[in-house]
């Protein structure tokens, strides 16, 4: 089951998604940006549904907003939003990194197309939309993309290397004996360096499930993880939030 939050922190154009079963959490995280409620939350629960973990918003400055602190796997944006524009968003994003994008719009000219693609669009789809073929765009653009340290085998962070397979993990080519549940945890920071994960999160992802009152033993958890690592400065507190793993460098 998945439920629809209410708008956020005084926020009109943000809905969030929050999936029924926990142990999805290492799923990929998509931002839809859409002005039309009706498709934006159909696009979201049906994807949800798939196994995604979906955010919505409804304008492009809240898109932005939600963009900059969710760092989304991929962004699936419509071309005509109010206040800032699909294109602009896409230049946004570009500008920064190469997070995918799938350009989902009613402009289905050929113009247009190649407007979008050379933007910056990964692909693109003309409304009205088939919500099968939107997840099988979804998968074949997370497919191709898959590359970097947040989905390859091994992780390295400057003197951090961690082995997923292996599930070992060494700094400065000294093995660092970490238990289960701290190995996981450091692995889910690891492979979406820079996002934010509340306690409940990261329980959640330990344990496959949530134990109520918990949350706080992933404090004991994390100091335990820096001490052995020796790096405070690389898996940081975000006071009111949670954790993140943060490259030496960034």
């Amino acid at each position: 089951m998945w439920i629809v939050l209410n708008p956020c922190h005084g926020a009109p154009g943000l809905v969030g998604y929050e999936q029924g079963k926990v142990n999805s959490i290492t799923q990929e995280r998509l931002l839809i940006v859409e002005d039309d409620l009706d498709l934006g939350k159909m696009m979201g629960d049906y994807l949800a549904q798939e196994g995604y973990r979906v955010d919505f918003a409804r304008d492009g400055a809240s898109g932005l907003e939600l963009w900059r602190t969710t760092h989304p796997d991929l962004v699936i944006v419509d071309w005509m939003l109010p206040q800032v524009s699909g294109l602009d968003i896409i230049k946004a994003v570009r500008g920064a990194g190469q997070t995918p994008i799938l350009m989902v719009t009613a402009r289905g000219e050929d113009p247009d197309v190649v407007v979008g693609l050379e933007m910056g669009a990964d692909d693109y789809l003309v409304k009205p939309v088939s919500l099968r073929q939107l997840s099988a765009r979804v998968r074949a653009i997370l497919r191709r993309t898959r590359t970097g340290p947040g989905l390859s085998d091994v992780a390295e962070f400057g003197a951090l290397r961690i082995d997923f397979l292996g599930q070992t993990v060494a700094v400065d080519g000294v093995e660092v004996l970490l238990t289960a549940m701290e190995f996981k945890i450091l692995a889910v920071l690891a492979r979406h360096p820079n996002r934010v994960f509340s306690r409940l999160q990261l329980m959640e992802t330990a344990l496959g499930e949530y134990y109520e009152g918990y949350e706080r033993t992933i404090d004991s958890h994390m100091s335990r993880i820096r001490t052995k690592l020796g790096l405070k400065s690389v898996v940081q507190t975000v006071y009111g939030s949670g954790y993140k793993l943060v490259p030496q460098g960034d």
